[in-house]
């Protein structure tokens, strides 16, 4: 099991930051495939970008291309998400979530608890 916490969400203005942070349990962190996902109450849960254990590789949905940005540090064992001019429609629950690797297909196995983000002006 991993268990994973997310932390940073927030009230936040229109054209803001914010920086979403996911702390994973366990000694295998840097061996993990690591995303984050937003769900609001009109939309299924939305995967935003991704980002590969090996070799740092990182991927992004059309919507968080260009104003959001993955990154990791296997030394905390955390993920990040940077989301800069952040819109209402930002507004959502962001979850983080880890996928291990077995496979050559995703497969996001377990899922923190979601951080609330509120872009408001």
């Amino acid at each position: 099991q991993v268990q994973l916490v997310e932390s940073g969400g927030g009230l936040v203005q229109i054209g803001g930051s914010l920086r979403l942070s996911c702390t994973a349990s366990g000694r295998a962190f840097s061996s993990y495939n690591l995303g984050w996902f937003r769900q609001t109450p009109g939309k299924g849960r939305e995967i935003l970008a991704s980002i590969y254990w090996k070799d740092g590789t990182t991927w992004y949905a059309d919507s968080a291309e260009g104003r959001f940005t993955i990154s990791r540090d296997n030394a905390k064992n955390t993920v990040y998400l940077e989301m800069n001019n952040l819109k209402p429609e930002d507004t959502a629950v962001y979850y983080c979530a880890v996928d291990r690797a077995f496979g050559v297909k995703l497969n996001w196995e377990f899922w923190g608890q979601g951080t609330r983000v509120t872009v408001s002006s």
